[in-house]
């Protein structure tokens, strides 16, 4: 009995001596894989796409040569982080990175993150072919395709300009086109409700909408932001005497295509749903995507009894109450120091005389 325990001891002190020198046989190779440096000469990123499973990534990245024992790393993975998701990106990988070094980048989804910029004043257009050109941006919504289709594949109604709100959004690697111009799309209603729910009183706008109209033609108009107040209440004036708002980018805006840079005189008489030296009030739609300045200055005009301005030429305007001292500064602006570029608002119709 005694030669029996004694036998079962020493089996028990085997075994144990066995089992902890597996254990740290394992703890040092694992050791060994998480500290191996990954074999790469020069920077690269790590592509996950979507659908990319840790086996499969784990996997590839052996089949490359990055890495060694892909299949003792995916295990620890699923040993350290059993509910972590593998976030979808680029990841970037440095010469000297360790394996423990990437694995951390994974668990806490640290992806290369892009910028595209979409520019106050541009138009819908303009926004699409920004996002076209955008590095790495999945593309869902061909160039090709009608303004009334991409709304209907971003499942939007109604026209789309003025309704995505200019600014610079971050993607990374997996988003699309359509996920950038939803996310403006927020934005835009966002900043709008909350313009138009601190709106002045007595505004000649009923609508948020028709704030937004207002606010395209002011961000059109001037590159001066401190002006962007003056102007919108030049417009408000107008729009409460009945006067015609006669201001270019709409007439540019209703020719389209036709636009080769000038306006002539025959532009400015013909009739478009845009012209506003020949439409009564707004035009139907914005003309352009409107900033956040140009918005509050719509909903909030500065006030005073300025009923014209013109260009100076360096991005600024001279405003005048009256008649005669706008053409004054027309002959001044437009006409004497620069009439090969005329762009001011010709002589008012006798309608607008007669006020």
């Amino acid at each position: 009995m005694k030669k029996l325990i004694k036998f079962l001891f020493l089996l028990v002190v085997f075994t144990t001596i066995i089992a902890a020198g597996v254990a740290l046989w394992g703890y040092q190779v694992l050791q060994q894989t998480l500290h191996q440096p990954l074999q790469i000469e020069e920077p690269v990123t790590l592509d996950v796409v979507p659908g990319t499973s840790p086996a499969r990534l784990f996997a590839d990245l052996q089949q490359r040569q990055w890495l060694e024992r892909g299949q003792l790393l995916r295990r620890y993975w699923q040993w350290q982080t059993p509910e972590a998701v593998l976030q979808v990106g680029e990841y970037p990988l440095q010469p000297g990175d360790s394996a423990q070094d990437l694995l951390v980048r994974l668990q806490r989804g640290e992806v290369v993150q892009r910028t595209v910029t979409l520019v106050e004043g541009w138009t819908f257009r303009q926004f699409r072919a920004a996002l076209a050109r955008a590095e790495r941006l999945g593309q869902t919504l061909p160039t090709e395709m009608t303004d009334a289709e991409t709304m209907a594949a971003l499942g939007l109604e109604g026209h789309p300009e003025g309704w995505f709100f200019p600014d610079t959004y971050q993607y990374s690697l997996g988003m699309t086109d359509r996920d950038i111009l939803l996310r403006a799309h927020r934005r835009m209603q966002q900043v709008l409700e909350q313009a138009w729910a601190q709106r002045a009183e007595d505004l000649p706008i009923k609508s948020p909408y028709e704030a937004l109209i207002l606010a395209s033609i002011i961000e059109r108009e001037t590159g001066v932001p401190h002006e962007r107040g003056e102007i919108a209440g030049v417009f408000s004036r107008r729009l409460k005497i009945g006067m015609r708002l006669q201001t270019d980018p709409t007439v540019i805006y209703g020719m389209g295509d036709s636009y080769q840079g000038r306006i002539r005189r025959a532009d400015l008489r013909q009739p478009t749903p845009y012209n506003t030296y020949v439409i009564d009030g707004l035009p139907p739609t914005p003309i352009a995507m409107p900033g956040r300045e140009a918005i509050e200055a719509a909903v909030s005009p500065e006030p005073g009894s300025s009923l014209y301005f013109v260009a100076r030429g360096d991005g600024s305007h001279t405003f005048s109450d009256n008649l005669r001292d706008h053409n004054r500064a027309v002959r001044k602006y437009q006409i004497e120091q620069r009439a090969e570029n005329y762009r001011s608002s010709p002589p008012p119709t006798p309608r607008e005389n007669a006020r």
